[in-house]
Protein backbone atom coordinates (compact mmCIF):
# COMPACT_ATOMS: atom_id res chain seq x y z
CA UNK A 1 0.00 0.00 0.00
CA UNK A 2 1.39 3.75 -0.75
CA UNK A 3 2.23 5.12 2.38
CA UNK A 4 1.13 8.94 1.35
CA UNK A 5 -2.65 7.17 0.27
CA UNK A 6 -2.60 5.65 3.11
CA UNK A 7 -1.46 8.20 5.46
CA UNK A 8 -4.46 9.30 8.32
CA UNK A 9 -5.57 12.73 7.70
CA UNK A 10 -4.40 14.09 10.77
CA UNK A 11 -0.77 13.20 9.63
CA UNK A 12 -1.56 14.73 5.91
CA UNK A 13 -2.68 17.79 7.89
CA UNK A 14 0.60 18.34 9.93
CA UNK A 15 2.69 17.67 6.97
CA UNK A 16 0.69 20.65 5.34
CA UNK A 17 1.49 23.31 8.23
CA UNK A 18 4.18 25.33 6.99
CA UNK A 19 6.79 26.05 9.50
CA UNK A 20 9.03 29.81 9.06
CA UNK A 21 12.72 28.54 9.02
CA UNK A 22 15.75 30.45 10.78
CA UNK A 23 19.34 29.61 11.40
CA UNK A 24 21.81 31.17 14.02
CA UNK A 25 25.42 30.95 14.16
CA UNK A 26 26.70 29.07 17.24
CA UNK A 27 30.57 28.39 17.71
CA UNK A 28 31.24 29.40 14.36
CA UNK A 29 29.21 27.19 12.79
CA UNK A 30 25.08 27.60 11.21
CA UNK A 31 22.40 25.56 13.31
CA UNK A 32 19.52 25.51 10.99
CA UNK A 33 15.63 25.60 12.84
CA UNK A 34 12.08 25.75 11.97
CA UNK A 35 9.35 27.47 13.79
CA UNK A 36 5.51 25.92 13.57
CA UNK A 37 3.03 29.26 15.37
CA UNK A 38 -0.18 29.41 15.38
CA UNK A 39 -0.10 32.93 14.98
CA UNK A 40 2.09 32.91 11.95
CA UNK A 41 0.85 33.77 8.27
CA UNK A 42 0.80 31.09 5.92
CA UNK A 43 3.64 32.17 3.73
CA UNK A 44 5.94 33.48 6.70
CA UNK A 45 9.63 32.35 5.90
CA UNK A 46 11.58 34.24 8.92
CA UNK A 47 10.73 33.24 12.51
CA UNK A 48 8.96 36.14 13.90
CA UNK A 49 9.60 36.72 17.92
CA UNK A 50 5.95 36.25 19.33
CA UNK A 51 6.97 37.90 22.55
CA UNK A 52 6.70 36.52 26.07
CA UNK A 53 5.18 33.30 26.54
CA UNK A 54 3.03 32.79 29.43
CA UNK A 55 3.74 29.96 32.19
CA UNK A 56 0.82 28.39 31.06
CA UNK A 57 2.34 27.79 27.44
CA UNK A 58 5.76 28.27 27.42
CA UNK A 59 7.62 27.41 23.93
CA UNK A 60 8.59 24.31 23.01
CA UNK A 61 11.99 23.07 21.62
CA UNK A 62 12.58 19.32 19.88
CA UNK A 63 15.83 17.97 19.79
CA UNK A 64 15.96 15.15 17.09
CA UNK A 65 18.24 12.05 18.24
CA UNK A 66 21.81 10.91 17.17
CA UNK A 67 22.06 10.88 12.94
CA UNK A 68 17.95 11.84 12.97
CA UNK A 69 17.20 15.88 12.31
CA UNK A 70 14.22 18.13 12.83
CA UNK A 71 11.70 16.45 10.03
CA UNK A 72 11.10 13.40 12.74
CA UNK A 73 8.84 15.95 14.39
CA UNK A 74 7.47 17.24 11.58
CA UNK A 75 4.24 15.37 12.45
CA UNK A 76 4.51 15.91 16.15
CA UNK A 77 5.12 20.02 16.60
CA UNK A 78 2.07 20.97 15.03
CA UNK A 79 -0.06 19.09 17.18
CA UNK A 80 1.82 21.00 20.44
CA UNK A 81 1.40 24.37 18.39
CA UNK A 82 -2.03 24.60 18.71
CA UNK A 83 -1.31 26.29 22.13
CA UNK A 84 2.71 26.89 21.99
CA UNK A 85 5.29 28.42 19.58
CA UNK A 86 7.04 24.98 18.66
CA UNK A 87 10.55 24.97 17.38
CA UNK A 88 13.13 21.98 15.93
CA UNK A 89 16.39 22.14 15.41
CA UNK A 90 18.80 20.76 13.47
CA UNK A 91 22.57 19.90 15.47
CA UNK A 92 25.44 20.43 13.85
CA UNK A 93 26.63 17.37 11.79
CA UNK A 94 22.73 16.59 11.00
CA UNK A 95 20.24 17.61 9.07
CA UNK A 96 20.83 20.97 7.28
CA UNK A 97 23.29 22.77 9.69
CA UNK A 98 27.03 23.23 9.36
CA UNK A 99 29.37 20.29 9.63
CA UNK A 100 32.13 20.89 12.48
CA UNK A 101 35.63 19.04 13.24
CA UNK A 102 34.50 17.94 16.33
CA UNK A 103 31.44 17.60 18.62
CA UNK A 104 30.33 17.30 22.12
CA UNK A 105 27.21 17.24 24.21
CA UNK A 106 28.41 20.52 25.71
CA UNK A 107 28.93 21.90 22.45
CA UNK A 108 25.40 20.41 21.38
CA UNK A 109 23.64 22.02 24.28
CA UNK A 110 24.98 25.65 23.75
CA UNK A 111 23.52 25.17 20.29
CA UNK A 112 20.26 24.05 21.81
CA UNK A 113 20.09 27.11 24.30
CA UNK A 114 21.03 29.93 21.71
CA UNK A 115 17.92 28.53 19.42
CA UNK A 116 15.88 28.67 21.88
CA UNK A 117 16.54 32.74 21.98
CA UNK A 118 16.60 32.95 18.42
CA UNK A 119 13.49 31.08 17.31
CA UNK A 120 11.30 33.33 20.21
CA UNK A 121 10.48 30.75 22.49
CA UNK A 122 10.16 32.86 25.53
CA UNK A 123 12.61 33.55 28.59
CA UNK A 124 11.94 29.66 29.94
CA UNK A 125 10.97 27.26 26.80
CA UNK A 126 10.35 23.81 27.88
CA UNK A 127 13.08 21.41 25.95
CA UNK A 128 11.74 17.93 24.37
CA UNK A 129 14.99 15.44 23.49
CA UNK A 130 14.71 12.15 22.20
CA UNK A 131 17.40 9.48 22.45
CA UNK A 132 20.24 11.25 21.88
CA UNK A 133 18.74 14.76 21.86
CA UNK A 134 17.78 13.82 25.26
CA UNK A 135 21.31 13.58 26.79
CA UNK A 136 21.45 16.80 25.12
CA UNK A 137 18.59 17.69 26.80
CA UNK A 138 19.93 16.75 30.22
CA UNK A 139 23.28 18.28 29.76
CA UNK A 140 21.91 22.02 28.34
CA UNK A 141 19.51 21.81 32.02
CA UNK A 142 22.73 21.42 33.88
CA UNK A 143 24.37 24.18 32.39
CA UNK A 144 22.04 26.45 31.62
CA UNK A 145 19.18 25.04 33.69
CA UNK A 146 18.15 29.19 34.94
CA UNK A 147 16.96 29.52 31.25
CA UNK A 148 14.86 26.60 30.96
CA UNK A 149 11.18 25.93 31.97
CA UNK A 150 11.58 22.57 32.05
CA UNK A 151 13.07 18.98 30.21
CA UNK A 152 10.89 15.85 28.68
CA UNK A 153 13.52 13.23 27.95
CA UNK A 154 12.53 10.46 25.36
CA UNK A 155 14.36 6.45 25.84
CA UNK A 156 17.99 8.53 26.92
CA UNK A 157 20.54 6.04 28.37
CA UNK A 158 21.42 9.58 30.96
CA UNK A 159 24.33 7.76 32.27
CA UNK A 160 28.19 7.60 31.90
CA UNK A 161 29.71 5.62 29.26
CA UNK A 162 31.98 2.87 30.39
CA UNK A 163 35.56 2.70 28.16
CA UNK A 164 34.73 0.16 26.34
CA UNK A 165 31.34 1.83 25.28
CA UNK A 166 33.32 4.91 24.06
CA UNK A 167 36.07 3.06 21.65
CA UNK A 168 32.81 1.15 20.19
CA UNK A 169 31.37 4.61 19.42
CA UNK A 170 34.17 6.16 18.39
CA UNK A 171 34.60 3.31 15.49
CA UNK A 172 32.28 4.92 13.63
CA UNK A 173 34.33 7.80 12.46
CA UNK A 174 36.42 4.77 10.32
CA UNK A 175 32.82 3.88 8.43
CA UNK A 176 33.08 5.62 4.89
CA UNK A 177 29.50 7.87 3.73
CA UNK A 178 27.49 5.83 1.69
CA UNK A 179 26.41 7.00 -1.24
CA UNK A 180 23.41 5.17 -3.66
CA UNK A 181 22.49 6.20 -7.13
CA UNK A 182 19.03 7.38 -6.92
CA UNK A 183 16.32 7.94 -4.24
CA UNK A 184 15.03 4.94 -4.16
CA UNK A 185 17.91 3.13 -3.92
CA UNK A 186 18.56 4.97 -0.68
CA UNK A 187 14.82 4.55 0.54
CA UNK A 188 15.31 1.15 0.47
CA UNK A 189 18.35 1.34 2.81
CA UNK A 190 16.91 3.59 5.19
CA UNK A 191 16.59 1.70 8.51
CA UNK A 192 15.93 2.98 12.40
CA UNK A 193 18.62 2.28 14.66
CA UNK A 194 18.17 0.69 16.88
CA UNK A 195 15.43 -1.17 14.76
CA UNK A 196 11.95 -1.96 15.90
CA UNK A 197 9.38 -4.58 14.84
CA UNK A 198 6.37 -1.53 14.32
CA UNK A 199 6.54 1.60 12.87
CA UNK A 200 3.76 3.64 11.01
CA UNK A 201 5.06 3.56 7.27
CA UNK A 202 3.66 6.99 5.85
CA UNK A 203 6.05 8.63 9.28
CA UNK A 204 9.28 5.99 8.20
CA UNK A 205 8.61 7.32 4.40
CA UNK A 206 8.60 10.82 5.31
CA UNK A 207 11.23 10.67 7.49
CA UNK A 208 13.64 8.49 5.54
CA UNK A 209 12.66 10.89 2.15
CA UNK A 210 13.69 14.17 4.49
CA UNK A 211 16.83 12.55 5.67
CA UNK A 212 18.84 12.19 2.49
CA UNK A 213 20.11 14.69 -0.08
CA UNK A 214 21.79 14.87 -3.50
CA UNK A 215 26.00 14.49 -2.83
CA UNK A 216 28.55 14.02 -5.77
CA UNK A 217 27.53 10.24 -7.00
CA UNK A 218 24.60 10.20 -6.44
CA UNK A 219 22.25 10.28 -3.14
CA UNK A 220 23.38 9.87 1.33
CA UNK A 221 21.93 10.44 4.50
CA UNK A 222 22.11 14.15 6.18
CA UNK A 223 24.79 13.51 8.90
CA UNK A 224 27.97 13.94 9.15
CA UNK A 225 29.21 10.11 10.45
CA UNK A 226 31.83 11.31 12.75
CA UNK A 227 29.54 12.82 15.04
CA UNK A 228 29.49 9.39 16.31
CA UNK A 229 32.87 10.26 17.55
CA UNK A 230 31.15 13.16 20.02
CA UNK A 231 32.51 14.13 23.46
CA UNK A 232 30.34 13.04 26.16
CA UNK A 233 30.02 14.60 28.95
CA UNK A 234 30.25 14.23 33.50
CA UNK A 235 26.87 15.79 33.49
CA UNK A 236 25.21 12.77 32.33
CA UNK A 237 26.18 11.16 35.77
CA UNK A 238 24.52 14.11 37.52
CA UNK A 239 21.89 14.24 39.97
CA UNK A 240 18.70 16.27 39.43
CA UNK A 241 18.86 19.42 37.36
CA UNK A 242 18.19 22.39 38.48
CA UNK A 243 14.62 22.19 36.27
CA UNK A 244 11.85 20.36 36.04
CA UNK A 245 12.13 17.16 34.68
CA UNK A 246 9.91 14.37 32.83
CA UNK A 247 11.54 11.17 31.62
CA UNK A 248 9.54 8.87 29.07
CA UNK A 249 11.02 5.38 28.66
CA UNK A 250 9.62 3.58 26.29
CA UNK A 251 8.21 -0.26 27.10
CA UNK A 252 10.29 -1.84 24.12
CA UNK A 253 12.86 0.85 23.86
CA UNK A 254 16.62 0.35 24.59
CA UNK A 255 16.85 1.42 28.64
CA UNK A 256 17.37 -1.98 30.77
CA UNK A 257 15.43 -2.54 34.07
CA UNK A 258 18.59 -1.91 36.16
CA UNK A 259 19.69 1.11 33.98
CA UNK A 260 16.53 2.47 34.63
CA UNK A 261 16.69 2.06 38.46
CA UNK A 262 19.66 3.43 38.77
CA UNK A 263 18.69 6.97 36.35
CA UNK A 264 15.31 6.98 38.22
CA UNK A 265 17.30 7.24 41.67
CA UNK A 266 19.60 9.87 40.41
CA UNK A 267 16.82 12.12 38.58
CA UNK A 268 15.52 12.74 42.41
CA UNK A 269 11.88 12.36 43.54
CA UNK A 270 10.75 15.52 41.89
CA UNK A 271 10.98 13.98 38.20
CA UNK A 272 7.70 12.82 36.69
CA UNK A 273 8.59 9.11 35.18
CA UNK A 274 6.27 7.67 32.90
CA UNK A 275 6.03 4.16 30.71
CA UNK A 276 4.90 4.63 26.97
CA UNK A 277 3.23 1.58 26.50
CA UNK A 278 3.64 -0.77 23.72
CA UNK A 279 6.24 1.73 22.22
CA UNK A 280 9.21 1.24 20.54
CA UNK A 281 12.59 3.41 20.75
CA UNK A 282 11.19 5.92 18.33
CA UNK A 283 7.89 6.71 19.61
CA UNK A 284 7.42 9.52 17.06
CA UNK A 285 7.19 6.38 14.72
CA UNK A 286 4.69 4.39 16.08
CA UNK A 287 2.90 6.27 18.50
CA UNK A 288 3.32 9.49 17.60
CA UNK A 289 -0.17 10.50 19.50
CA UNK A 290 0.62 8.81 22.39
CA UNK A 291 3.71 10.98 22.56
CA UNK A 292 1.85 14.17 21.86
CA UNK A 293 -0.46 13.24 24.69
CA UNK A 294 2.42 12.51 27.18
CA UNK A 295 3.97 15.67 26.23
CA UNK A 296 0.71 17.94 26.49
CA UNK A 297 -0.07 16.30 29.99
CA UNK A 298 3.55 16.88 31.59
CA UNK A 299 3.10 20.68 30.86
CA UNK A 300 -0.32 20.57 32.36
CA UNK A 301 0.91 18.85 35.13
CA UNK A 302 3.76 21.57 35.72
CA UNK A 303 1.33 24.30 34.41
CA UNK A 304 -1.45 23.47 37.30
CA UNK A 305 1.25 22.48 40.35
CA UNK A 306 2.94 26.27 39.60
CA UNK A 307 6.68 24.60 38.65
CA UNK A 308 6.48 26.98 35.02
CA UNK A 309 7.60 29.90 36.33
Amino acid sequence: MDPVTSAPQWFTDALAARPSHGEVTVGGARVRYRVWDRHAAPQDTAPQNAGPQDAATPGILLVHGGAAHSHWWDHVAPQLADRHRVAALDLTGHGDSDTRGHYSLAQWADELVAVAEAAGLGARPVVVGHSMGGMVTYVAAHRHGDRLGGIQVIDSPIRLRTPAEEETRGSALRRPKKVYPDVDTALAHFRLIPAQPVTLPHVIDHVARTSMGPVPGGWSWKFDPSMTGRDGSDLLGAGPPPCPMAYFRAQDGIIADDVFTEMRARFGPGALVFELPHTGHHPMADQPLLLVAAVRSVLAAWAADGRLR
